[in-house]
């Protein structure tokens, strides 16, 4: 399977929040990498000092993830996903420039058109975001 971003996911700049695709298994799940670099955009009107990545596009960056293992699915190409919700998520540090984030997404239910997945973030192997994940299928 290709592993191209742009060829998995329709989110585009600035919205796209994966830099590549490691491992893509249909219906199953999928890895990505994301490397936060001082140029991201939502950097821009931060004080230098404290610069944080808001939890919310990190959030989104694990769902995009997640995104990937469905649309990947034969029966849902050329489909949209959304994201239905997060009906939990814990973080244990908050994200910064220079951080190299491994995202991971296992898919846990697929019912009719709604999908259910468990996501986390690591940083140099220590967990530091877990989510549960809802996904609407169009």
């Amino acid at each position: 399977m290709d592993l191209e971003v742009n060829k998995i996911i329709p989110q585009r700049y600035p919205f796209q929040m994966i830099d590549r695709f490691n491992d893509v298994k249909p219906g199953i799940g999928s890895t990505a990498t994301k490397l936060l670099t001082i140029d991201e955009w939502f950097f821009a009107n931060q004080p230098a000092d404290h610069l944080v990545a808001p939890r919310p596009v990190m959030i989104e960056a694990m769902a995009q993830t997640g995104v990937a293992a469905i649309l990947s699915m034969d029966k849902n190409k050329g489909k949209n996903v959304f994201f239905g919700g997060i009906p939990r998520a814990e973080f244990k540090d908050d994200f910064r420039p220079g951080d190299k984030l491994t995202l991971a997404v296992k898919l846990k239910k697929m019912r009719g058109n709604i999908g259910l997945g468990h996501g986390t973030i690591t940083r140099e192997g220590k967990e530091i975001c877990t989510a549960d994940l809802i996904f609407a299928i169009e």
